[in-house]
């Protein structure tokens, strides 16, 4: 790798996950030459939720050397992009070492924390403020609760930087992030800067200096070091992106990039989200706003727990776990739209719903069965519920033009959801044939960034891969109309009786659970941060 004259031009795209670190080498026409992925471990101790920073970084260097090493020696790496998990507290000292493990977005000491800041308006005043809902693992709480539980990190440090920040640090050693990651912290998504209405409003003038600089997604946040170069194969020198979080990141590697566009990654639980022009007013207490740093658009985000495993669920509860997931999907299908009139609350989660509606006594039901349901309309209904969820969760299509919906996620391999989807929100549903979306994302920025292409539509335009289309069924859409009021209906009125019905499962948890399928729905894996 090097300045050959024949050396072929790429750039590196690095998504740093939960549970792993995929690292990519695209050509700028989106050729995949290199690609590698690195586990991560994450630590449970009870609601703490923990990763170690240098395992981060360590896990990050092993990906890109081996990414590197298979797209050969006749490339030349003109720029680097990051993405990465979001929220959490990734804290650094002065000299740039971590104060003690990341409390990552899963963390869950600070709920006790969320529910009194619920009671006293300041969750009332972040979601004036940052357009989000507040939940346990977001900053400013999480800092509370850090100063309560580890002074001595609190005191000690002198940054906070998200997971892709951390690793571009690492990178480059700049201090910075984005306006996507500092919408989850103390930014006024309406402006892109951080607000000191909030800062005072929360009293947390204490934690003013943690806050990194914000730079647009696209540009410089410095070139990589020596010492980082020796450690990822890069050559010193080669600019690094600003990047975005994954969650928009990935939104960028499906080409969702003007107000309108929406997409779906669908996977253990769901993430939609919407490109809208600006901040607007949030359609649902559980709506998470997210300043994009290109210009004043915002992607409105709701992130429901609805995904592969009512799948897995209703296969074994139906006894088709032997069966494969064709002849599954060719039972589903033959029940036809409707279901046979059965509809399919897909609450099954233990930790109940957080969108579009936060309850935690949220319960799955079937709802309309009769002597003669098959098995078939049972586990067609829980498509079609996984379905009105989203349909929710997207709202009402744009009335300017047919928006598409662009899908990604390992449930996505499914036809049969892709199409049911496409029927029930009314919208072409595109999937995605190119993988590590939010690698590909961070690619584009850092494409841009680095000159290879003239600016951010020309990137994402040279990385873009066929889709496979699914058009909405006309005739289906005034049947999917009476379910979607029959769905929010029966919702609506069970959820009185959820609180009890969790405090009789609570008391009969005793009884042994049902033995677990080793076969998975079309592969649950899922967006990760959110």
């Amino acid at each position: 790798m090097g300045g050959s004259s024949v050396a072929r031009q790429a750039v590196v795209g690095i998504d740093a996950g939960t549970t792993a670190v995929k690292a990519v080498v695209l050509a700028p026409d989106g050729e995949q030459l290199g690609w590698s992925r690195a586990p991560l471990t994450v630590v449970h101790q009870g609601d703490r939720v923990e990763q170690d920073m240098e395992a981060v970084w360590s896990a990050v260097c092993d990906a890109v050397r081996a990414a590197l090493r298979q797209a050969g020696a006749d490339i030349d790496v003109s720029a680097v992009g990051v993405t990465g998990q979001g929220d959490g507290a990734w804290l650094v000292d002065a000299t740039g070492l971590p104060c003690g493990p990341a409390a990552i977005w899963m963390d869950g000491t600070a709920a006790a924390r969320v529910d009194q800041w619920e009671r006293d308006g300041r969750g009332a005043l972040v979601r004036d403020i940052t357009g989000s809902s507040l939940f346990p693992g977001a900053l400013p709480v999480l800092l509370e609760q850090l100063e309560q539980d580890h002074p001595a990190r609190l005191e000690r440090a002198a940054h906070h930087l998200n997971c892709k920040d951390w690793i571009r640090f690492r990178l480059t050693g700049e201090i910075a992030t984005d306006a996507s990651e500092a919408s989850r912290t103390y930014v006024d998504v309406a402006t892109g800067a951080y607000s000191d209405a909030l800062i005072d409003g929360l009293g947390h003038q204490r934690f003013r200096h943690l806050l990194a600089p914000v730079r647009p997604p696209w540009s410089t946040a410095g070139t990589v070091g020596v010492e980082a170069a020796a450690a990822t194969g890069l050559v010193p020198g080669v600019p690094v992106a600003t990047g975005l979080v994954d969650a928009a990141a990935g939104g960028l590697g499906l080409g969702s990039l003007r107000p309108g566009d929406a997409y779906l990654i669908v996977g253990t639980t769901a993430f939609t989200a919407t490109v809208r022009e600006g901040k607007g007013r949030s359609r649902s207490e559980a709506a998470i706003t997210l300043a994009t740093g290109l210009g004043p658009q915002v992607l409105e985000c709701l992130a429901p727990m609805a995904g592969a495993p009512n799948l897995d669920w209703v296969t074994r509860v139906t006894g088709l776990d032997g069966s494969s997931w064709a002849e599954v999907e060719q039972l589903a299908r033959a029940a036809g739209p409707g279901a046979g009139g059965v509809v399919y609350l897909p609450y099954g989660s233990p930790h109940g719903e957080r969108a579009p509606f936060v309850d935690r006594a949220a319960s799955a039901a079937w709802v309309g069965m009769s002597i003669r349901t098959t098995a078939g309309q049972l586990v067609r209904a829980v498509y079609e519920g996984i379905a009105f969820t989203v349909r929710e969760c997207l709202g009402e299509a744009d009335s300017v033009g047919e928006r598409v919906l662009r899908i990604a996620g390992g449930s996505a391999s499914s036809d049969l959801l892709c199409q049911i989807l496409a029927d029930v929100v009314g919208r072409p549903v595109e999937r995605s044939t190119a993988p590590e979306l939010g690698a590909r994302g961070a690619a584009a920025l850092a494409m841009a960034n680095g000159g290879t292409v003239a600016d951010l539509d020309a990137a994402l335009m040279g990385l873009s891969r066929p889709v496979d289309v699914f058009l909405p069924d006309p005739t289906a859409r005034a049947l999917a109309d009476r379910q979607a009021l029959t769905f929010a209906a029966a919702r609506d009125a069970l959820r009185s009786v959820w609180p009890s019905l969790r405090e009789l499962r609570a008391s009969t948890e005793a009884v042994p659970s049902p033995s677990t399928s080793s076969e998975s729905a079309p592969d649950a894996d899922g967006t990760e941060s959110l």
